[in-house]
């Protein structure tokens, strides 16, 4: 096993596409956005780890479905109750602790601390949480941002939710995302939509391809990546401008206009 606080992350696959993040030291877990309980229990038995905590960015059903399974089997099988954290702004049931932008949480024995965004857009109260773990950060940031795309407006508005990705866009660069869904082949599909000549996304395309189609993910990627292929990310590049305006006539070529009709686009795209 790996030493204390050598901290490992792992995805867990669920349902047809979602990734449960889960942070372990080799003793203890901590599970981001279980909506499924089964395949997390599974891997916690077979790697003999203790869930600390569990740790949701927003509401939907896909993200919390497995809380209360999860809750159930810590009491009965580890005699112990996880602290279940979650953003404020949204009635999550079994949430114990809500947080809000600026909160910190320190889940012992961990020693990093997580650090709590508010990123609005994709739900009205969503949060990400950043994990400064030494030479590595990680980012858990739910639905917000995707491998080479974004969350839809499902709740928010598009100056949120762009405002949302800049915060995370601002990062640092060698920041692991660490996002909850495997949406990222139809995700480069659109970006060369959009940036047909864009090497870096050629590139990746080939390299995600590849990965898929031996059953690994293609996440977690990096910041540094998403600004250089995710058209979401892109918005103040002229190539991103001109493609857009072939789509829509543009009130003004702001970074905000550009986005929210890159977001109406995708959400037609085939």
């Amino acid at each position: 096993m790996p030493a204390k606080n050598i901290l490992q992350v792992q995805p867990i696959a669920a349902y047809d596409d979602n990734y449960i993040w889960l942070v372990s030291d080799g003793h203890c877990a901590v599970v981001v956005d279980p909506g499924d309980a089964q395949p997390v229990i599974a891997y916690l038995k077979e790697h003999q780890l203790r869930l600390q905590a569990i740790l949701i960015t927003h509401h939907h059903a896909d993200h919390v479905g497995g809380i209360t399974d999860l809750l159930t089997w810590a009491s009965t099988s580890q005699q112990h109750a996880p602290v279940v954290y979650g953003p404020a702004l949204e009635d999550i049931p079994n949430v114990s602790d809500p947080l809000m932008q600026g909160d910190t949480l320190h889940i012992a024995p961990f020693v990093p601390e997580f650090w709590v965004m508010g990123v609005p857009g994709h739900t009205a109260g969503h949060i990400a949480y950043f994990l400064n773990n030494g030479s590595t950060q990680h980012l858990f940031c739910g639905d917000t941002l995707f491998a080479s795309g974004c969350g839809r407006l499902f709740e928010g508005t598009a100056t949120q939710m762009f405002d949302s990705l800049t915060k995370l866009k601002n990062l640092p660069e060698t920041t692991l995302v660490h996002c909850a869904h495997e949406y990222t082949l139809s995700n480069i599909k659109f970006a060369l939509a959009v940036e047909p000549d864009n090497q870096d996304l050629l590139d990746w395309q080939s390299r995600a391809q590849a990965l898929r189609k031996v059953g690994k993910p293609t996440v977690p990627t990096t910041i540094a990546h998403e600004k250089r292929v995710n058209p979401f990310l892109r918005c103040e590049y002229s190539s991103v401008i001109r493609s857009v305006s072939t789509q829509v006539t543009l009130s003004d070529q702001g970074p905000v206009s550009v986005f929210a009709a890159l977001r109406a686009w995708k959400d037609v795209f085939k």
